[in-house]
Order: C-alpha cells, then structure tokens, then sequence
C-alpha cells in the first residue's frame, strides 16, 4: 500500500505541477466589493453540519456555546450517522453506509432546513463546509461558515499531505462498495497532527465512525458544481495552518474562486490548527470569531 502511493505521488509529481501555497496571503482576507452588499439576514438559528468519518457529536463543544449567546441550534446526523459511535463501528462494514452519496446528505440537510420558520446560519465542518457552500449557493441560508472546507468541483491539491490523507479514499485498489474505517495512524495523520498522543487517542475514541467512499469522491463529481460568480449570502472561510487533509493552500484556491462575487466573502487562517479545529484545545478563539463575524455583518 505505502510503496503504491508513494508510486502514484511520484508519477503526479513528473506529470502535474504542485500548487504552490500563497505564504504572502494574510490570515485575514476581506474583498472591498463585500462593503456595499446586503449584510446577513437575521437569523437567531444555526445549523451545524459535521463532516466525512465524523457524526452530530464532534459539535458537542459549538452548540452550548451558541446557545448562551442566544441561538437555536440544530446538529442534523447524516443518514447512517444517527447510532451511537460504538455502535457504527460494530456494524462495519454497513451497506447502507457504503451507498450512501454526497447528494443524498445534501438532500437530507435541504429538507432539514425547508422545515425551519427561518432561515438559519449554516457552519460546516471540512465535507461539512463544501455542504454549506453548496446549500448557500442554493439560497437555503442565511449566511454560510465553512471550516476547513472540502473544495467544490474544479478546486484542486496535489500536495503531498492532502494526497497521503486522502488515499483510503482515492487509492484505485480502493473498492467503492466498502466503507472505510480509518485506522489509528491515518486518522492521526489526516485529523488530529496538531494535538498531544493523549488528544489523538481520545478524539479517535470519541468521534471516528466508518465513512462512505461515495461521498469522499463526491466533490469532483457535478453535485458540488458551484457557480462562484453569482450573488449569494455572506460566506465565511475559515481554515486552519497544520491542516493536512485540507491544506490552508486548497482554502485559499477555493475562497480565490469567489473573487467575481458581488457577495461578501472574508477568509481566515488560524495559525496552529490542524484539522480537528472545532474540537482542538482553543476551539473557543474560533468560535468567538466565528460569532464576531455573523454580529458585524448584520
């Protein structure tokens, strides 16, 4: 398996240039365009949304806090997401699971949020933040937080820790009927390669549960097509500097695609986060910012 990727890399390495990160970028980007657009609608309700391998519960820190300042909150489950973790792992490998499409989970949040009285702030986690970019886009929020964000079709990395963290996935051995249960390793590496051993290990206990290889292969198919040009609600992006499986090179490609937009789009990197961002020790810096930005904009 190790030999087989490092073949691929090196192939990709002679064939297609590496992207190179926009080091010179500050951590915080707003557009002067964003100054004469209509702000965030009001809305007192957020709608969290989890990502790839994770369930509800990674927002376990992020609701309380909301609702102190007086939101409501939702933290929908994916379909086959709702058991408890103990239990998806047990029933590994799920054939529901491995059917599951991004499309689907898409579908299932729309219907979420066409029952609401308003429309709601959405905040998305990495898979969980291409959603809200998407569910944006269709007019369905408020005001859209992507962290960590997984690109929409055409935005693209080929570095070197985006590829090792994503081959489960990606790899062509990869059988697209079986679902994936990530191990120790690779969830450290992709996930958690910010934090302490002890961090690492309780994160994986409490949050990893298999994922779908069809909605991993998701973002480059036509459902995450975006139409970046067009008018929309206000977007944040937020992403972090250690991020391995979505580097803060690949945020700043898919927030570059917003340029055209006559919408306020702000982006925000946070020095030594990785991907466990709303989880990782200092989550709260993220979320005041987060709360700051929606308040500003109204």
């Amino acid at each position: 398996m190790v030999s087989t990727f490092r073949k691929y890399v090196q192939t990709l390495a002679v064939t297609l240039p590496l992207l190179v990160s926009a080091c010179s970028q500050p951590l915080a980007v707003r557009s002067e365009r964003s100054a004469t657009v209509q702000p965030i609608a009001k809305s007192k309700t957020v709608v969290f949304i989890h990502g790839m391998f994770f369930t509800p519960l990674s927002w376990e820190k992020w609701e309380p806090y909301f609702q102190a300042k007086g939101y409501k909150t939702l933290a929908p489950a994916w379909p086959e997401h709702d058991a408890p973790v103990e239990e998806q792992r047990k029933a590994h490998p799920n054939p529901k699971l491995a059917a599951l499409t991004l499309d689907a989970v898409i579908e299932h949040y729309r219907k979420v949020i066409k029952g609401l009285e308003e429309k709601p702030i959405l905040v998305g986690h990495s898979m969980g933040g291409l959603i809200v970019q998407i569910l944006l886009a269709e007019g369905l929020g408020a005001a859209g937080i992507a962290i960590d964000t997984a690109p929409p079709k055409g935005v693209v990395s080929l570095r070197y820790s985006f590829l090792k963290s994503n081959w489960p996935s990606i790899s062509p051995s990869a059988k697209i009927d079986q679902p994936i249960l990530l191990s120790r390793q690779d969830f450290n590496y992709a996930f958690v390669n910010c934090v302490s051993d002890a961090q690492q290990a309780e994160a994986f206990a409490r949050y990893a549960v298999p994922e779908s290889r069809r909605v991993g292969k998701g973002p480059t198919t036509a459902v995450a097509e975006i139409k970046f040009a067009a008018a929309r609600p206000p977007l944040l992006m937020i992403a972090g500097s250690e991020d391995h499986i979505i580097p803060p090179s690949l945020n700043r490609s898919n927030y570059a695609k917003y340029e055209q937009s006559p919408s306020i789009t702000d982006f925000r990197e946070f020095e030594g986060r990785c991907h466990y961002t709303v989880g990782q020790n200092g989550w709260e810096e993220v979320a005041d910012y987060v709360l700051d930005w929606i308040v500003k904009n109204q």
